[in-house]
C-alpha cells in the first residue's frame, strides 16, 4: 500500500509509473487526495470540539462549586450540543477513513524505473541466459509419460483421491522431491538464512498484509467455517512474522527460508500449460524471504537473483532470467525477475522462480517499521523469491536427463537421493 504522504507529494510520478502497469491512476489518486484533505479537516474539527467539551466540563464544575448553578446549566446545554456534534464528527471521520483505506488498497505498487513497458509476458526483457539446450532423440518423451513409465508420479491416482492437479509422488519420485527440498534448504542455510517451518493456514490479516487480499482472493482456497486460507506460498506466513513489529537498523538483513506445500486454485488455467507438472493446485516450494534496509534492498535483490541462478547451475539446467514488464508484474511487486528453465521434450521455457522487491508496499500494510540510526521510524523493505518451486524443476530434470538407460540424476543431488539414475 502506498503511503499517503508519498501520494500527496508525488501525484504525477505515481500516475506516470502506474501507466507502465497499464493502470490508470489519475481518478483514484485525486479521490484519495480529496478524501485525505477532508479527513484532516474533520479531524481538526473533532479535536476542537473535544477540546472545547473538556474546557466546558471544567468550567461547569467550577460554577457548581461556587453556587452559580443557573450559569452552569446554561453552559451544560452548550456542552451537550458539542458532544452531539463531536459524535457526528467521529462517525464522519470513521466513514472517511474506511473509504480512504478502500481506495488505497486498490492502487498497485509503483514499478521500479527499470521495469519495461508491456502488456504480457511476451514483452518481458531477457537479461541473462546460460546453459546448452539438450539435444534429445526423436523418441524423447514429455515428463508426464516418463513419470508413468518409471512409476514415479501418479496423476490418475491424484485425480481419484482429490482431483486434477494433486498428483501422488511415489518411490524414486518421492525421494527426488525430498532430495530437492533438502538440497534447496541446505543451500539457503549455508548462505545465512534461518529455516522456518510455517503453518499452512493463515488468517485474513496475514493475507491482507502481503497483498493476497483483496487482490488474489479468488485464487486462494478458503475455509469458510474458520475464515482461514491455505497459503499460496511460504512468503505469506514468513513475512507476516514481522507484522506490527518495530525493528532496529542493526537487525538487517533478516534472512529466512521455509519449505512448505503451496495451494493455488489456478482458476482459468487450461490447455497445454496444465499438462503433467506444468500447473498444479498443490505443490512443494522452498521460499527465501528477506527484510532489509531500504537503501540496500536492490543490492539484496541482485544477491537473491544470483543465489537462485546458482541453484539452477548446480542442477545442470539451462536457464534464462527475464525482467518482468509492467503488464506482467504483480500487484504488489516493484521489480521482479523470473527464472525459466528449458524443457527439452516440451520444447519451451518453464517459469520456476520469481524473485521480487516489494519495497515498502507490504510493510505499510503490515506496519513493519524499523528505527534508523537517527532514531527515526521508517518502513522496511521486503523481498522474496522461490528457491525453488519443485514441479517444473522436476519436469525439466526428467525430460532433459532422459537416456536409453533411464533418467540421470544431477551430481549435486546424488548425495541426497542416494541414487544416480531412475530406471
Amino acid at each position: 500500500m502506498l503511503q499517503l504522504n508519498f501520494i500527496h507529494n508525488n501525484k504525477a510520478k505515481i500516475i506516470d509509473r502506474l501507466a507502465i502497469k497499464n493502470f490508470d491512476a489519475s481518478t483514484i489518486i485525486e479521490e484519495i487526495i480529496e478524501l485525505d484533505i477532508n479527513r484532516k479537516a474533520t479531524q481538526t474539527e473533532l479535536d476542537k470540539a473535544l477540546a472545547e467539551t473538556n474546557k466546558l466540563a471544567k468550567e461547569i464544575g467550577n460554577l457548581y462549586k461556587t453556587g452559580q448553578r443557573e450559569k452552569a446549566e446554561e453552559i451544560k446545554n452548550r456542552s451537550g450540543e458539542l458532544k452531539l456534534a463531536a459524535k457526528d464528527l467521529e462517525q464522519a471521520l470513521s466513514n472517511n477513513i474506511s473509504l480512504l483505506n478502500e481506495k488505497l488498497i486498490e492502487i498497485p505498487n509503483i514499478p521500479h524505473e527499470s521495469v519495461p513497458a508491456g502488456k504480457s509476458d511476451s514483452d518481458n526483457e531477457l537479461v541473462y541466459e546460460e546453459g546448452n539446450i539438450p539435444s534429445l532423440p526423436n523418441n524423447a518423451k514429455p515428463h508426464w509419460e516418463l513419470a508413468s513409465e518409471y512409476d514415479i508420479i501418479d496423476f490418475d491416482l491424484g485425480s481419484k483421491v482429490t482431483g486434477a492437479g494433486f498428483p501422488f509422488y511415489k518411490g524414486k519420485g518421492a525421494r527426488l522431491q525430498r532430495a530437492l527440498i533438502n538440497f534447496f534448504l541446505d543451500e539457503a542455510i549455508e548462505k545465512g538464512y534461518i529455516e522456518y517451518q510455517p503453518p499452512l493456514l493463515i488468517n485474513s490479516d496475514s493475507a491482507y498484509g502481503t497483498g493476497q487480499l483483496p487482490d488474489k482472493e479468488g485464487q486462494m482456497y478458503h475455509i469458510n467455517e474458520d475464515s482461514l486460507y491455505l497459503i499460496p506460498t511460504a512468503e505469506v506466513p514468513i513475512t507476516n512474522i514481522y507484522r506490527n513489529v518495530i525493528l532496529k537498523s542493526e537487525d538487517f538483513p533478516i534472512k529466512n527460508v521455509a519449505y512448505s506445500n503451496c495451494f493455488r486454485r489456478e482458476a482459468g488455467s487450461y490447455g497445454k500449460d496444465v499438462r503433467g507438472l506444468n500447473r498444479l493446485h498443490q505443490f512443494d516450494k522452498v521460499e527465501i524471504v528477506q527484510i532489509q534496509d531500504p537503501e540496500k534492498s536492490y543490492e539484496t535483490l541482485e544477491e537473491m537473483k544470483d543465489q537462485i541462478a546458482d541453484l539452477l547451475r548446480k542442477l545442470e539446467l539451462p536457464f534464462r532470467i527475464v525482467r518482468l514488464c509492467g503488464g506482467d508484474l504483480s500487484f504488489t511487486a516493484a521489480l521482479t525477475y523470473d527464472f525459466e528453465v528449458y524443457s527439452a521434450a516440451q520444447k519451451r521455457w518453464l517459469e520456476v522462480s520469481s524473485v521480487s522487491n516489494f519495497e515498502s508496499f507490504q510493510s505499510n500494510r503490515m506496519k513493519l517499521r524499523f528505527k534508523d540510526k537517527d532514531g527515526k521510524s521508517q518502513f522496511a523493505h521486503t523481498l522474496n523469491g522461490s528457491a525453488l518451486a519443485l514441479p517444473r524443476i522436476v519436469a525439466a530434470m526428467l525430460e532433459n536427463n532422459q537416456t536409453s538407460k533411464g533418467i540421470r540424476i544431477p551430481n549435486a543431488l546424488q548425495g541426497y537421493t542416494k541414487f544416480d539414475i531412475i530406471n
